[in-house]
């Protein structure tokens, strides 16, 4: 007995591989609409490419090996790191900004956990060599105009945005000190998680006092965008961090997605790569994981590649994202493989099935028809079975007058056509 696919992987029968053609059909039509262009890289490489970037201790996480050629390599767990190195070996000769996007299967061993696997398919759209928070704003309604796509509305979905340099700009100088922003940002990135007592435990530990807690505590209340720029405004070393936000919400707003945006400072990236705005998307009833986050890397490039460029990008998912469409009934069933199925009554006709199957292939439709004798009874029960949408029915006395049934299988209603005008027309 063969076993089953390994633990946190996924084998894709055609119900759950339609699924996915639908996920990744919509990304590629939103992403292509705003002009990004697609590429991809090998799904091996250098162990070096990822180590660099995060240290020794992703070796863990990784499905990493020696391969016969004494080369320590990796299955891809993300994309940038192939990103910087395709944009570093083309940098001078690449049109800026540089706007591309793939869809790559990624590979990571670490503990399986709702919407979590150990491999998955991820949507990354980038855009390299734009400082402007133009750009960003672009990124941002990519991202929201593929939850549009797929027919969810701010009810459904909010992107939560933040920016590192708010928490510098607002608290380093006024009760935290420079080099305590780490330790103070990995409590933050836990604080929905973690019971109120246990956050004011943490906050205690890194020697903040009571007033400077109660601030940051107060800091982390998620607000809509106006609202928090209207209380910023209050504090002067905010106020190049307000001008910035400013224009990003009103590009936002000119890009009509701001309805889908709130401020919420406790989204700091566990990666400590990010030097700007950054921002996670969340299903609106916090049901879920996070289905897609990012936002600016401006040194990442020049870590990875050698090649100084600002850049910004997002991962989105397919697990979490499939699961919250299937919640909202906005996965829709797979689609008939079978446009038609071409039945014959008699063996004999056989040649002439595949004449009209022929005719109807070149003509782009799907069409499948039984490769050996069957009653005709059975040959419409297995179009049936196929998911055929019609049936063209020929027997030797509708032959002679070049004359075919075509049948509706949904309803059951029966045509008597002229089949040379009809292939003609189909």
């Amino acid at each position: 007995m063969p076993s089953g696919a390994l633990p946190g992987f996924r084998d894709f029968y055609p119900p759950e591989f339609s699924e996915r053609a639908f996920v990744t059909r919509t990304w590629r039509d939103v992403a292509r609409r705003y002009a990004f262009v697609e590429y991809d890289g090998p799904p091996l490489e250098p162990l070096e490419l990822y180590t660099r970037k995060s240290g020794e201790e992703i070796v863990g996480q990784l499905y990493n090996f020696t391969d016969k050629g004494g080369r320590e390599v990796a299955l891809r767990p993300e994309m940038t790191p192939t990103l910087a190195r395709m944009v570093a070996s083309r940098a001078n000769a690449l049109r800026k900004p540089v706007r591309w996007f793939s869809i790559p299967q990624l590979f990571r061993y670490e503990r399986q956990q709702k919407g979590r696997l150990r491999e998955h398919f991820q949507l990354n759209v980038d855009i390299l060599g734009e400082a402007d928070v133009t750009a960003d704003a672009e990124l941002l309604a990519v991202a929201i105009d593929i939850m549009r796509a797929f027919g969810l509305t701010p009810s459904d979905v909010v992107a939560r945005v933040s920016d590192r340099r708010l928490w510098r700009d607002r608290f380093v100088g006024n009760g935290v000190e420079l080099d305590q922003m780490p330790q103070l940002f990995a409590v933050i990135d836990k604080i929905e998680r973690a019971p109120r007592d246990v956050t004011l435990e943490r906050l205690a530990a890194l020697g903040l006092r009571p007033p400077v807690v109660d601030e940051i505590l107060d800091f982390v209340q998620r607000k809509s965008v106006h609202e928090f720029l209207a209380a910023a405004e209050a504090v002067p070393a905010m106020a190049e961090r307000v001008r910035e936000l400013r224009r990003y919400a009103t590009y936002l707003e000119a890009l009509g997605v701001l309805e889908y945006v709130s401020i919420d400072t406790t989204i700091v990236r566990g990666l400590a790569y990010y030097t700007g705005i950054v921002f996670e998307l969340f299903d609106a009833r916090g049901e879920f994981r996070a289905v897609c986050g990012g936002g600016r890397y401006d040194n990442l490039l020049e870590a990875l590649g050698g090649v100084s460029m600002p850049a910004l990008g997002f991962g989105m998912g397919d697990v979490v994202l499939a699961e919250l469409l299937r919640e909202r009934g906005r996965m829709p069933p797979a689609e008939p493989a079978v446009d038609y199925w071409v039945a014959g009554s008699d063996d004999a006709l056989l040649p002439q099935v595949m004449r009209i199957a022929t005719r109807l292939r070149a003509g782009g439709r799907s069409v499948e028809y039984a490769l050996r004798g069957q009653a005709l009874g059975r040959q419409l029960k297995s179009a049936a079975a196929a998911g055929a949408r019609r049936v063209v029915i020929i027997r030797p006395d509708l032959v002679e007058q070049g004359e075919a049934v075509i049948k509706t299988l949904a309803d059951g209603h029966e045509e008597r056509v002229r089949l040379s005008d009809w292939l003609e027309a189909a």
